[in-house]
């Protein structure tokens, strides 16, 4: 009977049956008035039982896709509501390795849940009572803060084809001493991966952190809960007044995540294979980062972006880069050079920075902009010999003080955090030429 009524401890459920299986979902009949989008649901086959999501309704049933990949699911599985998926986040999860379920990975025994629990798809806080961004966050990293440096509460985001080094440089910055939380999420990562980032490059900082993991075999379906399950931990820790720094590696896939289950539904395509609604979803994500409202903490959050074929006006990286208070372009010909962090200084930009320089580190920084500008806009020139010392005195300096400052800005995981970048840098090489 579809839509049946089951009575089972004095508590109404409420069913629907599977109609027609397809290779991407299910189709449910008897649920329609009864559902929301979103919503999760139980399947029960038997003696098996599976979690699904409605990602449409209409008028001939609901549309459901399990978040599992290859479940075996028959006609006639009874699905039940179970409604929004929720978690009940605790202070106990730093250190701990978590799935997109919120669910413990890491072998270490079963998770302590808090006091209340919060729906993982939430709305952001309200554009007027969010509190004002002025505070610095310094990363350690000296390209970061001297060129692009961040402030609690910022949004910004890591641009880079693949192998450029992007996981590194996040590893990197997760050390900063600036936070109180940090919140780690991995999106679409190889399995092997996974153990190299928190053994290797996070090390001892990974018994602070509480990581999500979706991993590239899973279902599009876990990929695209887990940055909302990573988002909805780091607001607990926002709204417990402490400062979070939240990193996501890629937010990129999370987009290709939302574009099957898109597809999935039936929503057509129109750009680059990517529905309507991965544009309308992406900025309901990245503004839930960001300061909370008036008295309670800030998100500062990195989010790194895999521009497919280091094409950086691909539609999802632009869509990102004008939703996000600034970018950090990782360039394939300076790690060619074997130059780490590989940042592109001249392509940088943080929204924020004047709220962290003061006039001196301002001006400081527009001279070593120019400097290399002038450098890198002669390099053909010089190959080519064509340029004579003692012609252009600006161009003198920086031939001598750029490849120094490039020595300077080198750092890998195994060198220590620099607590003050402009000291090490005034320590180490003349002030720049002025134009």
């Amino acid at each position: 009977m579809v839509g049946q009524y089951l009575h089972q401890d004095g508590v109404v459920r409420i069913s629907g049956v599977v109609t027609e299986i397809f290779s991407t979902h299910l189709r449910v009949a008897g649920l329609g008035t009864f559902v929301s989008l979103g919503d999760c649901v139980r399947i029960e086959d038997g003696a098996r039982v599976f979690i699904g999501q409605v990602i449409r309704i209409d008028c001939d049933g609901v549309a459901v896709k399990p978040v599992e990949n290859h479940v075996g699911i028959g006609t006639g599985a009874r699905v039940y509501r179970l409604g929004p998926f929720e978690i009940a986040p605790d202070p106990a999860w730093k250190g701990r390795v978590l799935n997109s379920f919120a669910a413990p990975v890491d072998d270490r025994g079963a998770l302590r849940n808090g006091r209340s629990y919060r729906i993982v798809d939430a709305s952001p806080p309200r554009a007027m009572s969010r509190a004002r961004i002025h505070r610095p966050a310094p990363t350690g990293v000296c390209v970061v803060d001297v060129f692009t440096p961040l402030c609690q509460g910022q949004r910004i985001g890591v641009f880079a084809g693949s192998g450029v080094g992007k996981s590194t440089l996040l590893a990197m910055m997760s050390r900063s001493a600036a936070f109180d939380a940090v919140v780690i999420c991995l999106v679409g990562e190889r399995g092997r991966e996974v153990r190299d980032f928190l053994d290797d490059v996070l090390g001892d900082h990974a018994q602070t952190a509480v990581t999500v993991v979706a991993t590239s075999d899973e279902s599009p379906m876990m990929r695209r809960l887990a940055p909302l399950t990573a988002m909805s931990i780091a607001e607990f820790f926002r709204d417990r007044g402490e400062s979070v720094l939240l990193i996501m590696d890629s937010v990129t896939r999370y987009a290709h995540a939302l574009r099957e289950i898109a597809l999935a539904s039936g929503e057509p395509a129109v750009a680059n294979g990517y529905t309507p609604s991965v544009f309308a979803d992406l900025p309901c994500l990245l503004e839930r980062a960001g300061p909370g409202d008036e008295g309670a903490g800030a998100i500062t959050a990195i989010f790194s972006v895999l521009v497919d074929a280091d094409n950086h006006n691909d539609p999802i990286a632009d869509c990102i880069r004008g939703t996000l208070d600034g970018h950090l372009v990782l360039d394939r010909d300076i790690a060619e050079q074997g130059r780490y962090p590989a940042i592109n200084v001249l392509k940088s930009i943080s929204r924020l920075a004047d709220r962290v320089w003061s006039n001196d580190q301002r001006s400081l920084v527009a001279r070593y902009r120019a400097m290399i500008a002038r450098f890198e806009d002669t390099r053909d020139l010089r190959l080519l010999g064509g340029y004579q010392s003692g012609v252009d005195p600006v161009l003198d300096r920086a031939v001598e003080l750029t490849p120094r400052l490039y020595s300077l800005l080198k750092q890998t995981p195994r060198d220590p955090s620099i607590p003050d970048a402009f000291a090490k840098l005034g320590a180490n090489l003349p002030a720049a030429p002025a134009e």
